[in-house]
């Protein structure tokens, strides 16, 4: 037990500063791996068993074993050990992480990628973190069944986007497709709607416990709904996507009528305003390559023209050749 009887300011320092020293030795360890053997296929896993080995180490240090610590603490694991696992297969699977074709050789550009994953392990953690640091206990309220469920949802929709997108991958009829297919026909990236559900959830089951300075902890849900929204997670997917599939007017229609990330039936997403879906349903423009989009309609068209003029020019010729053979009709 650490700092057991200190004032709760005091512990919750404590506690911050070493899952932020633990938070460093983890990462650098597994960055001095990865890039001296030029071996990216533990970055993710190096993230989701970081959520680990805090909340237990937070967990244990503490010593109060109240319940909302043992059930908090109980979901980073869950969480983190299936992420991490699926994650670690499929990339041994895969064979490479394509992220890091620029990265792998320039140190300070692969450095800078997990100084970036050491900020948000700690940063994300901070509910768990303080509610395991925490000696207040309040009674059970809603709010904790709240959280609860949310993460429970958020949990099962992530698991089950995840292997839908895993096993669409694997089938060989689906090389050079996207996944359209299990949750992912009615959300275009269900996992990282699963991924902020859960930790809200977790923020909510853990406000019973937070007083004064501590609702600050909301800053770890905020800054992962940042990230995924405007940042690394689905404005380089939608970019990626719309320069490989824009060309295919398939691709069109499905980003049309498929939520961006609430999952929805494309019947109902369709026929929505695009004003609606840009408010409430992060719908945001930025997500749509305009210049990928142009280049990719132009060389569309240019294919098009290309092969009418050829069919054009095969009518042609054979009229030409019809005079001499009086095969042309009048």
């Amino acid at each position: 037990m650490v700092a057991g009887n200190s004032e709760p300011g005091t512990r919750d320092a404590i506690f911050l500063g070493i899952t932020a020293g633990v938070t460093i030795l983890y990462q650098l360890s597994f960055f001095v791996v990865a890039y001296g053997f030029r071996f990216d296929k533990v970055t993710d896993f190096a993230g989701a068993t970081n959520f680990v080995v805090l909340a237990i180490l937070t967990f244990l240090l503490r010593g109060s074993y109240y319940f909302r610590q043992v059930i908090l603490t109980t979901f980073v694991i869950v969480w983190g050990f299936r992420l991490g696992g699926f994650l670690l297969l499929r990339i041994l699977n895969w064979g490479e992480d394509k992220r890091f074709d620029d990265k792998r050789n320039d140190f300070w550009k692969f450095a800078l990628f997990w100084v970036f994953q050491a900020v948000w392990v700690w940063t994300v953690s901070l509910p768990v973190t303080i509610v395991n640091a925490s000696g207040r206990n309040p009674d059970f309220e809603v709010r904790d069944v709240v959280g609860w469920v949310m993460f429970g949802l958020g949990l099962v929709i992530e698991a089950i986007a995840d292997q839908n997108k895993l096993n669409f991958k694997n089938n060989p009829q689906n090389k050079g497709k996207w996944c359209d297919g299990g949750l992912w026909s009615w959300s275009r990236h269900p996992n990282y709607f699963g991924e902020i559900l859960l930790w809200w959830g977790i923020f909510v089951a853990a406000t019973p416990v937070l007083d004064k300075g501590r609702w600050a902890v909301v800053v770890g849900p905020i800054l992962l709904t940042f990230l995924l929204l405007f940042v690394s997670g689905i404005p380089l997917l939608e970019s990626s996507a719309d320069k490989r599939y824009m060309s295919n007017p398939e691709y069109r229609q499905y980003k049309k009528v498929t939520s961006v990330l609430i999952p929805l039936p494309p019947a109902v997403y369709g026929k929505l305003p695009l004003l609606f879906k840009q408010i409430l349903l992060f719908e945001l423009p930025f997500y749509t390559n305009s210049k990928a989009s142009e280049e990719q309609l132009q060389a569309m068209h240019y294919h098009s023209f290309r092969i009418e003029g050829e069919a054009l020019a095969r009518v042609c010729w054979s009229d030409v050749l019809g005079l001499f053979s009086g095969r042309v009709d009048g």
